[in-house]
């Protein structure tokens, strides 16, 4: 193999080890700030070489980057595994492929600025893509490294991607000054304003998150507060009811909470305390028929010796629908006149039988969803049913825990949900004055998946400055405090419980308020550039 061929390989791989290190290792966020930076230079050192067939080499980066990072989805299901690393890699590879076209067109920096407005609008769009798998969103390298994103209360994740992007082209730019010579051109003054303007970009972010992150330091002391109980229960999700019974595993979750309210009801306190158990606990719930349910008729009767307690826990719900015909593309048929809908929901009740119900909207494709529906669930019936067809809800509802007079409305983002900021910020705008998240992490076993999922709560932490409560089935529960720290974690793969005041608060952030004006501001630009090139190509300019 030629010297040149080793050396574009080893940048390939070089940058995809980079950009995988924050996503696999706490703390080391500040890595991606240069892990693209290996990946341009192995662009313009091929181009100049003259190499043919250059999308193979970023295709491949951005393949490793995937695998390295998401090899975990395997462990639930190896064809959606290889189809999210390969589909998600090339997506990727499109947009590096556009920005090479630009370089036929655009000259000096713009083709690079290009490249990152394209990125972020591609990331921006991805979150509401039918189908959807945003995880990689550079923004999220700093979900372990929170210290030095706390200015994503303004911007939220997407702050974070054009701030990598504009730190590594930085760098880039002064790599190839010095390369080509240029730099010797510059006077002292220019180049003093070159390294001030580079050291500036990778320090004022870090130095402005150290002053925001002070002001919620103290953040779970508050003059109002929620108790919480959250219940991990420590169920094999593969061998749910081989393994256990419904009944057993109402037990089960009956025995952990009894034992840790046992003194609320000898004192027979009405205090508002809200009890939260994972994601798809029960699989017997009909909507607006809860007494159909066994689990719920037990939780509820189990509920009113505890006055106060209200137990939020996820399950399988359904909607019978009796009609001649389909309702829907996703109704699945039971039998002359009767068609069944799926949901994934999140269950509020008490010892009143008083009960609210939301329906998860971010859905995994395939697993959860059925995409593009009037197409794909024809091809699914042909299939014998294998894709999941849940539907959700057409926007968010709060859930709400009451005692007496008392009622915190508190919102329930269950799973994939809690990877969508802007999406989240719903709940806030709707009023949720702390949160949830109920997870079944098991699917992926003991592998980064569940430990990544954990660190985007901190995110959205940040973002909405809300405490949340997040249960998960296996593991990791947690505590998290409106500045991101993650506090009482729970093993992996142990039952355990938490007992925690969080603080209830009814500040909006100025990216609750306002959106993410850092993904739509990218998009704007990326569509003005795209029409200028389409411009040039159409004039041959």
């Amino acid at each position: 193999m030629k010297k040149e061929n080793i050396l574009l390989w080893g940048l390939v791989l070089l940058s995809a080890v980079l950009m995988s290190i924050p996503f696999l290792i706490p703390h080391t966020g500040l890595i991606a700030l240069v892990a693209l930076v290996p990946l341009l230079c192995m662009e313009r050192i091929a181009s100049q070489l003259g190499k043919k067939r250059i999308w193979i080499y970023h295709y491949s980066a951005f393949v490793l980057w995937n695998a390295f990072t998401t090899f975990w989805v395997c462990n639930a299901t190896v064809g959606g595994g290889l189809f999210a690393i390969f589909a998600n890699a090339f997506q990727m590879s499109l947009i590096f492929g556009l920005f090479r076209l630009s370089k036929k067109k655009f000259s000096g920096a713009l083709p690079y600025i290009f490249l990152a407005l394209t990125w972020i609008a591609w990331e921006r769009f991805y979150f509401d893509a039918e189908i959807s798998w945003p995880w990689l969103v550079l923004g999220n390298s700093f979900a372990r490294t929170i210290w030095a994103v706390q200015w994503y209360e303004f911007t939220g994740t997407l702050g974070g991607s054009l701030w990598i992007w504009a730190c590594n082209l930085g760098i880039f730019g002064l790599l190839v000054s010095l390369s080509d010579g240029s730099w010797s051109d510059f006077n002292i003054k220019a180049k003093a304003a070159s390294c001030i303007g580079l050291i500036t970009l990778f320090t004022l972010p870090p130095v402005a998150s150290g002053a925001i992150g002070k002001q919620y330091e103290n953040a779970m002391e508050a003059d109002e507060s929620l108790e919480v109980l959250i219940i991990q229960p420590n169920i094999d999700p593969y061998n749910k009811f081989q393994a256990m019974t419904q009944d057993q595993q109402n037990a089960l979750l009956e025995g952990m909470m009894a034992k840790e309210l046992a003194p609320r009801k000898a004192d027979s306190c009405s205090t508002p305390l809200l009890v939260v158990a994972p994601e798809t606990f029960t699989g017997d719930i009909v909507c607006g028929d809860y007494p159909r349910s066994r689990t719920w008729r037990r939780m509820t009767s189990f509920l009113k010796d505890y006055p106060g307690v209200n137990l939020l826990f996820g399950a399988s719900s359904y909607d019978y629908i009796y009609a001649d015909k389909a309702p829907s593309h996703t109704a699945r048929h039971i039998r002359d006149g009767l068609w069944l809908e799926a949901h994934n929901s999140a269950l509020m009740t008490d010892g009143t039988a008083r009960t609210e119900i939301f329906h998860k909207s971010k859905l995994v494709v395939a697993v959860e969803h059925t995409p593009y529906p009037a197409i794909f669930c024809k091809i699914d019936d042909l299939l014998g049913g294998v894709m999941g067809r849940c539907v959700g809800q057409d926007e968010i509802s709060l859930l709400h825990v009451k005692a007496g007079e008392a009622e915190i409305p508190v919102g329930c983002a269950v799973c994939y949900e809690s990877v969508f900021g802007e999406y989240y910020t719903d709940y806030i705008r709707k009023g949720a004055r702390a949160m949830t998240i109920i997870t079944n992490d098991a699917w992926w076993g003991d592998t980064p998946g569940y430990r990544q999922h954990l660190s985007y709560a901190s995110l959205r932490a940040i973002e909405t400055r809300r405490a949340i409560a997040r249960c998960a089935n296996t593991g990791i529960s947690a505590i998290v405090s409106p500045s991101g720290k993650i506090l009482k974690p729970t093993p992996w793969w142990e039952q355990a419980s938490i007992k925690s005041d969080i603080p209830l608060r009814d500040d909006l952030t100025f990216f609750v308020t306002h959106g993410d004006i850092t993904g739509r501001i990218c998009t704007f630009l990326f569509c003005l550039l795209l029409l200028a090139l389409a411009v040039r190509f159409i004039t041959k300019r």
